[in-house]
This record gives C-alpha cells, sequence and structure tokens, in this order.
C-alpha cells in the first residue's frame, strides 16, 4: 500500500515555485497536466479505469461505471505559491484509500470512482471551482469560454489545447452521482484531533474594481495634477480591513497597475476583492460598505471605477444526516465550519455530499507553511476508507 506522504512525495518536484516558494499549478497549464497525466497512471496501475469528461474532470472507476455512484476525491490544482496538501492530499488519500480497502478484502458494492476536479482555486482563470460549476451549470458555458489567464490565453483556448473541445463546456449529468466524500487539509486551526468532518461553509466571492485615472509621469506631474488610480486603489485594501468584523472575512490579495511602470503613474489599478460572511446578507453587506469607500475614494481623486463579480456561493449547510452518519461511523469526530470554498460545497445543491478534514497543526493555507503530519495524513487515509466502504459496501 503506498502512503499518502510518499504518493505526496513522488508530485513534490511538479510546479515547484522558485520565486514565490511553495506551489504553483493551475488549471491546464504544464504543472497541472503533468499531474493529471501522474494520477492516469496511479490509477491504472491499481486498475482503475480513468476517462476525462468535457469539463476535464478525471474520472477513475474501480468496477464498472453506474448510477449511484459513491464517489471521492478533489483536485491538484494550487493557489500561485500554494502549500502541498491543499488539493493534492484529497487525491492522493483516495488513492491510498482504494489500497487499504483492497488490503482488507473490500469490493464495492455500489459503482465507485476517484473524480478529480479542474481548477478548483480559480489560481489562472479567477473562478474557483471552475470544474464542478460547470459540470452543475452554476457557471454558462459562454461566460467559462470567455476567460482570459493573466497572459491572454482564454479558458476555451487552454482547454483546446489539453484535447478537450471547447464547444462542449458546461452541465454534466451528475445522476450517476449517489454521495460525493471530499478529504481536505484542514485550512485553520479549528481541528485539534487528526480527523473531522465539515458542517459548513461561509457565504463567498470575488469581486474586481477596476480603477481609471491618468497615466502620467512620476516625476513632472505635481501631486495636485494627479489623477492617481493607485489612491482609490489603496483606500480599498483599508476599506476591506474596516468591514471585515462579527466574524466576516475581506481580503485584497491582488493588485494589478496598469502600465506597472516605477516611475510612472498608473492609468489604471485592478484590484480583486474576497469577501466572506456566514451568509449573503452579511457577505452583500460586507461588499456594499467596500464599494462605497471604493467610490467615495475614488471621486476625490478623479477617477472612476467599474466593479464586476467575478464569482459568488452561497452559504453551504452539508447534508446533516450524511455529516452525522458519517462522523458516527469514524467514532464521533468532530463537525466544524469552514471559510474556505471546495468541488463538494458546489455538489452540496445537487448530490449528497460531505468532507473530512484532516488537521493542520501550523493553521496556515495557500502559503508555503501548509503541514499536515504524516501520521495524520495516515490516520485521514484510514478514516476516509472506513467511510468510503460504509457508503459502498
Amino acid at each position: 500500500m503506498s502512503s499518502a506522504t510518499g504518493l505526496l512525495a513522488d508530485i513534490a518536484s511538479v510546479g515547484a515555485d522558485r520565486r514565490r516558494g511553495g506551489y504553483s499549478r493551475h488549471g491546464f497549464d504544464p504543472a497541472e497536466l503533468e499531474l493529471r497525466e501522474w494520477f492516469g497512471a496511479e490509477a491504472a496501475r491499481r486498475g482503475l479505469d480513468v476517462t476525462t469528461d468535457h469539463n476535464g474532470t478525471l474520472w477513475a472507476w474501480w468496477g464498472s461505471p453506474g448510477r449511484d455512484a459513491v464517489v471521492t476525491g478533489s483536485h491538484l490544482d494550487s493557489v500561485p505559491g500554494g502549500g502541498a496538501f491543499d488539493g493534492p492530499l484529497g487525491v492522493v488519500s483516495a488513492l491510498g484509500a482504494v489500497d487499504l480497502l483492497r488490503d482488507r478484502g473490500f469490493t464495492p458494492r455500489r459503482p465507485f470512482a476517484i473524480a478529480v476536479f479542474a481548477e478548483e482555486e480559480g489560481g489562472r482563470f479567477g473562478v474557483p471551482c471552475l470544474g464542478s460549476r460547470l459540470s452543475t451549470g452554476s457557471l454558462s458555458p459562454d461566460a467559462a469560454r470567455a476567460l482570459r489567464d493573466p497572459g491572454g490565453t482564454s479558458l476555451a483556448e487552454a482547454v483546446a489545447a489539453a484535447g478537450l473541445d471547447p464547444a462542449r463546456l458546461g452541465p454534466a449529468d451528475l445522476s450517476s452521482v449517489g454521495v460525493f466524500v471530499e478529504l481536505h487539509v484542514e485550512q485553520g486551526r479549528g481541528l485539534t484531533v487528526p480527523v473531522g468532518v465539515a458542517s459548513s461553509i461561509l457565504a463567498h466571492g470575488r469581486w474586481r474594481f477596476t480603477f481609471t485615472g491618468e497615466g502620467n509621469h512620476a516625476g513632472a506631474t505635481p501631486v495636485e495634477d494627479r489623477r492617481d488610480p493607485m489612491v482609490p486603489a489603496s483606500a480599498l485594501v483599508l476599506a476591506a480591513r474596516r468591514a471585515a468584523r462579527d466574524g466576516a472575512r475581506a481580503t485584497v490579495g491582488r493588485i494589478v497597475p496598469t502600465p506597472g511602470g516605477t516611475n510612472v503613474i498608473a492609468s489604471s489599478v485592478d484590484v480583486w476583492l474576497d469577501a466572506r460572511a456566514a451568509d449573503t446578507p452579511r457577505t452583500r453587506a460586507v461588499v456594499d460598505e467596500i464599494t462605497a469607500a471604493a467610490r467615495a475614494a475614488a471621486a476625490d481623486e478623479g477617477c472612476e471605477v467599474a466593479v464586476t463579480e467575478e464569482s459568488y456561493g452561497d452559504t453551504v449547510h452539508f447534508d446533516p444526516g450524511l455529516r452525522d452518519e458519517l462522523a458516527a461511523v469514524l467514532g464521533g469526530v468532530p463537525a466544524l465550519p469552514t471559510g474556505a470554498g471546495h468541488d463538494a460545497g458546489v455538489l452540496a445543491a445537487h448530490v449528497p455530499a460531505a468532507m473530512l478534514f484532516v488537521r493542520n497543526p501550523t493553521g496556515i493555507s495557500h502559503a508555503p507553511a501548509e503541514f499536515a503530519e504524516p501520521d495524520d495524513c495516515e490516520a485521514g487515509v484510514a478514516a476516509l476508507a472506513t467511510a468510503l466502504e460504509h457508503l459502498a459496501g
């Protein structure tokens, strides 16, 4: 049987980011495509039949495909400079669970598959859970095809280069999925035992603010003559911190000035806001507060601002019956909420879905310091195998 940490070690060199640290593996880029090939080979080595659907989701079937299937899996992509565990831990644990179940002499009575979704982080095309959103119909194919990465490549062009037909992007028949269980490293310090289950996901979304002013010379333009879009962009960052209260989260993690010269007053600045709260009204209130501050700051500087909602997901409450059933099967492990989005959260509106978390002692994620102890990773594999045996047996 291959250990989860051993399988992670096998891919440790793929997509390593020498500038940022950690890993940069994005949907349909060379690193993610290499990981897809690796997964296909590992699945085939276990006798699983691997197919790729029209949205780029990999399916590895143990036995014949069929309806009411038990499905597990996660994703292989990362945020820029992300950790080694976010996504891949769920994939390698699924492979390890198959090994462990076979060692136990188990054969599933229900159809059984591992699914690997594309571009979960949105690190390349800006929309998180891209593959699962397409499959569930919560993202339109036309909007998806038009998405572009920072280099100008469209999603349509990227999937075509990967051998997929961009005209076929869109809703999938999910009637074959009877239940979906995703294992993931916990992304905070909420879990104090090796394994837990998820109860809910905060409402969350991404917005792009485009501030437009007047490009000019940094040395030859007096301050009183400037229409500098970086000034209201900076005000937005501070407004986000002020609005993040009473459990809400608001984050600016990306600012792109145009043209981007050190001695140039920018002509425009794009700022991306990530906002999350317990429910939609509170999340919308946070964004409204930040937007009002951004508009006021833009007006004061003689600039304009346009706001675009790039993605949004309402609060997810995982199926309580399935959550409690799995918690009991695993010996009464705790249930905890999370502020992080996942493919399981997108699928939960369409099929019974659950999540298992593996303890993260650093409490850090989306950064190179993300970590899980080897013993906890193996406890996660054992827990996932037990859950899948219960559901498929």
